[in-house]
């Protein structure tokens, strides 16, 4: 619950009470623990967050990272547009076909977009398995 509420930007009480009020699915593990399906915090997001208001901006960073969940892959034959909800931001990319099935990008992945300039580059937290 702690990692859907960083995702959500929210507290974990905030995603409790989402969830016993029906408005978030869980499902349980062996040990009792309440889960929540990617696929389903990506309907949830989609779904329940509004476009955030206009803040003014105080201070700037030439780099910025937006851990989040992919709601949304659109692909042809040569780009792909990839959403993701990061707290209560909606951060577009543009890329190529190919990056984005190398990279396997489908809703409810947990994926993070890093913003410079007018770039957004996704990459996916945690290391990357080696194959030998």
């Amino acid at each position: 619950m702690g990692e859907v509420a960083e995702l959500l930007g929210a507290s974990a009480d905030t995603v409790r009470r989402l969830a016993d009020a029906g408005k978030l699915r869980t499902k349980r593990t062996a040990a009792g623990q309440r889960v929540v399906d990617g696929a389903e915090l990506a309907r949830f997001l989609v779904a329940n967050l509004a476009a955030p208001e206009a803040d003014v901006v105080v201070a700037q960073s030439a780099r910025n990272r937006f851990p989040g969940i992919v709601t949304r892959v659109v692909k042809d034959k040569v780009a792909a547009q990839v959403e993701i909800h990061a707290g209560p931001h909606r951060v577009v990319s543009l890329m190529t076909r190919e990056a984005a099935d190398e990279l396997g990008l489908e809703p409810g992945m947990r994926a993070i977009a890093a913003v410079k300039a007018t770039n957004v580059v996704i990459e996916l937290p945690g290391s990357r398995k080696k194959s030998s």
